[in-house]
């Protein structure tokens, strides 16, 4: 009854790929087998966006460390271990250059920070090249009287 069920709420393009069977357990493993994640794909998918990721200055830097974060995680529990340090240097990397100072800071200490220390800090130091960034403006202004229904002389003579 079990097997009628399943066979009956599953797409016809899926029941084709599994060979007939007559007991339920092994037509669910048959189709758990067809359609198993190929961990070592996954693990290269994420680790290749882990290492592309760069921080563009418009999005939150907290959430975009806590993405990083959420990538390792998911590479951990793939076997894939990095440790809090590894991911605390694949952030710095990644930062734009206007955190250089902020950067050489944190090289030249003796002590390493967490990844809330991290977070904290970065979010403090985008803060301070927000204040930082001046506005310019630029004056755009014409000869005198051009533009005021006078014509200008023309240079071409005699054309």
């Amino acid at each position: 009854m079990s097997l009628m069920i399943m066979k009956h709420s599953i797409p016809k393009a899926i029941k084709g790929a599994i060979p007939k069977e007559t007991r339920a357990k092994t037509f669910l493993d048959q189709i758990a087998n067809r359609f198993a994640i190929n961990e070592n794909v996954e693990t290269s998918t994420i680790l290749s966006k882990l290492v592309s990721l760069q921080y563009k200055g418009k999005e939150n830097i907290m959430e975009y460390i806590m993405e990083m974060s959420n990538l390792v995680t998911r590479l951990n529990a793939l076997k894939l271990e990095l440790s809090e340090d590894i991911l605390m240097h694949l952030v710095l990397i990644s930062l734009p250059t206007q955190f250089s100072p902020f950067k050489i800071s944190y090289n030249t200490q003796k002590e390493k920070w967490t990844l809330n220390e991290l977070i904290a800090q970065c979010v403090q130091e985008r803060e301070r090249l927000k204040q930082e960034k001046i506005e310019s403006a630029h004056l755009a202004s014409t000869s005198q009287g051009f533009g005021t229904g006078k014509k200008r002389k023309s240079d071409n003579k005699g054309k």
